[in-house]
């Protein structure tokens, strides 16, 4: 069982604390989430902002019309520069994603950490590697063009040279 992280970047023209809120709310997850995994939060946010300890469930369909359902915990929380959400049920062994907020000149530079590990030993590795790891780059590709629409795009001579 290997361990994967992939790691994404994108610079936003908006204030730290507008980051923050939008990407705080557990019920904005469904607005850059590809539409055809029909992603439907199923508890545990009440409306609320994220918090240390937070459980949200939620089922989706991330291949074909195979339905998971998944419970994430909110395990760290410093607002307005990171949170941390790690699989409590659902389909990796292990989940890990962290959110980092980082004030850069004209906006805001997101990163998005996420490292699982595949259940089912070689089999779950080389499943990671033929799709999985693939559909995670299409659902950050996706997210992307999402943020943008929702916040803009800052312009190439905006973003800092070690960012994004």
């Amino acid at each position: 069982m290997e361990r994967t992280t992939l790691t994404y970047r994108q610079c936003m023209p908006v204030t730290i604390n507008e980051a923050w809120d939008f990407f705080s709310s557990p019920f904005n997850l469904s607005r850059i989430t590809p539409p055809e995994m029909m992603f439907r939060i199923t508890g545990g946010t009440e409306g609320e902002r994220i918090y240390e300890g937070m459980l949200v469930t939620y089922t989706l369909y991330p291949f074909m019309l195979l339905p998971v359902r998944w419970e994430t915990e909110i395990t760290k929380v410093e607002r307005p520069f990171f949170f941390e959400d790690a699989q409590k049920s659902g389909p990796y062994e292990s989940w890990r994603h962290r959110h980092e907020f980082r004030e850069i000149p004209g906006g805001v530079e997101m990163t998005d950490r996420v490292s699982y590990v595949m259940p089912f030993g070689s089999f779950g590795d080389f499943v990671n590697t033929l799709i999985v790891s693939r559909r995670l780059d299409e659902v950050f590709a996706y997210r992307r063009e999402r943020v943008e629409e929702i916040f803009g795009k800052m312009s190439a001579r905006e973003i800092p040279e070690v960012a994004c």
